[in-house]
């Protein structure tokens, strides 16, 4: 193959050569850190795990994360190809898990986008007061919130601009993933130098640091009622998490969406047939934005405790702590600084979630798992255009369904996210046992990877007594059961493939 890159030099139907290490960081960098770095703190986080338990577990779901970027680094030389984890499954345990891995591996993808793109309307909200000028035309209720016409516009709008840039060129997409990811560290440590010298922001206000709990219904409905946050403060009781029990679960509620929180690190395989540099600097790239994800979720959640005395009041009265605090800190500037901030991370997360979910379904076409449509690359660009055009139809459900789907969303990509990771790790074993070629230290980091991937979908999937709101709510579940359902259908439809009366159209593709 020649070194040099262009659609001169790249075959009719594959992809390009276009991608550089900044793109690539960008690219990872962009999916790690989404909306919910910057609403989940009051939607979540300090509630539920609080300032101290909130950093424990982004910083312990970070070191797993390392662990399990040497599997990848070890794993995309061997197969640098689009499609990542489900690559390395195929290769190692077969049609059927490949197939298992890859679909549950497009929905941690996948539901990143919708997600993505619904926090469009909060931001919205968040910024322009009581003006509400997005809410017009015809509206809707969904899990008691309100849906208007003109919430979904903007949304739909981001969703089909950014699916066509990714359509247009990976190199286009490339460069605003680069200048997006820029823009959002920038944002994000403005507002953390503020926090560390201004006087308003205080250790003592960091209380309850383990979080708290409270009567969620009755906080909702006096803000339906149009309550302030101090009123809804003395009329709803607040209960600390404390005792070992209570941190515990405090820490393991937020440890158990780290591979949600994280996902996007491991978008980087996926990209791999695009990439114009030595894959010796794919580890170098995942730590790097595995760490600069990890800072920005802990500064975000510190920050906005830290500068707000009764943060506790604003998260039950549902306002967005973090652009309190940031207006506290630095007045109207503060607040530019969380909207452009939140707004990088929102398209950013979109483009590189667009661009995972496009190549993965992509290359399990390619390779026989999913019909042939899905599998066409675009001659003049050399993108999977098909594939990008289902992301984009799949994504508008996002608008569509609210606000009170991202927890739902969540927690699917969480559970995607942790079974392409078990996979991963499994797949390092056995490659590096049969070649012979694997360290001790890389077998025990896998091995490892393989314990917390397991440990994280036990967490997600089964109620443990004592540790309340770290499994699946319970919509959650029902979207896994659709989803499970959706990914039958596509493989009863490649029945002949997996069961080996198809072998012509896989064998030609790997030729």
């Amino acid at each position: 193959m020649s070194k040099k890159t262009g659609k001169q030099q790249t075959p009719e139907g594959s992809l390009q050569r276009q991608l550089s290490p900044m793109h690539v960081w960008a690219i990872a960098f962009g999916c790690v850190i989404g909306w919910g770095s910057f609403i989940n703190p009051g939607k979540k986080f300090l509630s539920t795990s609080g300032a101290a338990g909130t950093a424990i577990a982004m910083i312990l779901g970070a070191v797993v994360m390392i662990i399990l970027a040497f599997s990848y680094a070890y794993m995309v030389p061997k197969y640098p190809k689009a499609g990542g984890e489900f690559t390395f499954t195929k290769n190692c345990f077969g049609k059927r898990m490949a197939f298992v891995c890859g679909w549950f591996l497009v929905v941690a993808y996948l539901t990143n986008v919708p997600m993505n793109s619904t926090a469009i309307a909060l931001i919205t909200d968040g910024l322009d007061g009581d003006a509400n000028i997005l809410e017009f035309g015809f509206q809707y209720t969904i899990a008691g919130t309100t849906i208007h016409f003109g919430q979904m516009l903007p949304a739909m709008f981001i969703l089909i601009l950014f699916g066509w840039l990714n359509i247009i060129g990976v190199k286009k997409a490339g460069f605003v993933q680069t200048v997006l990811a820029s823009l959002l560290v920038i944002c994000v440590f403005t507002l953390f130098a503020a926090a560390l010298i201004s006087a308003k922001a205080k250790g003592v206000n960091l209380a309850p640091v383990w979080g708290f709990d409270y009567d969620k219904a009755a906080a909702k409905a006096l803000v339906n009622a149009g309550r302030t946050a101090e009123e809804i403060g003395r009329a709803v009781a607040q209960t600390p998490h404390v005792g070992s029990s209570g941190i515990l679960g405090a820490i393991l509620a937020t440890f158990a969406i780290a591979p949600w929180a994280y996902v996007g690190f491991d978008a980087i395989p996926q990209a791999a047939e695009e990439f114009n540099f030595s894959f010796k600097k794919v580890s170098f790239i995942m730590i790097i934005a595995i760490a600069f994800g990890c800072f920005v979720y802990t500064s975000n959640n510190t920050v906005a405790a830290a500068a707000l005395e009764n943060w506790p009041e604003r998260v039950m009265a549902g306002e967005w702590v973090v652009l309190v605090a940031a207006e506290e800190l630095l007045g109207t500037f503060g607040k530019v600084m969380v909207g452009l901030g939140v707004s990088c991370a929102v398209l950013s997360g979109i483009m590189g979630f667009y661009l995972a979910s496009s190549r993965l379904m992509y290359s399990m076409s390619r390779d026989g798992y999913l019909p042939r449509w899905f599998g066409r690359v675009d001659k003049k660009y050399g993108t999977p255009k098909n594939a990008m055009i289902f992301c984009m139809l799949v994504s508008l459900s996002g608008p569509i369904l609210g606000r009170e789907a991202l927890g739902w969303f969540v927690d699917m990509s969480a559970i995607g996210a942790s079974i392409g990771y078990f996979f991963t790790s499994a797949a390092t074993l056995i490659t590096a046992r049969r070649d012979g070629d694997g360290t001790p230290f890389l077998k025990v980091m896998a091995a490892t990877g393989m314990v917390f991937s397991a440990i994280f979908m036990i967490l997600q999937l089964i109620p443990i007594p004592g540790l309340e709101g770290v499994h699946f709510g319970k919509e959650s579940y029902y979207m896994l059961i659709v989803w499970v359902l959706i990914g039958l259908v596509f493989y009863a439809k490649q029945h002949r493939f997996f069961t080996g009366k198809d072998e012509d159209r896989a064998a030609g593709n790997q030729q």
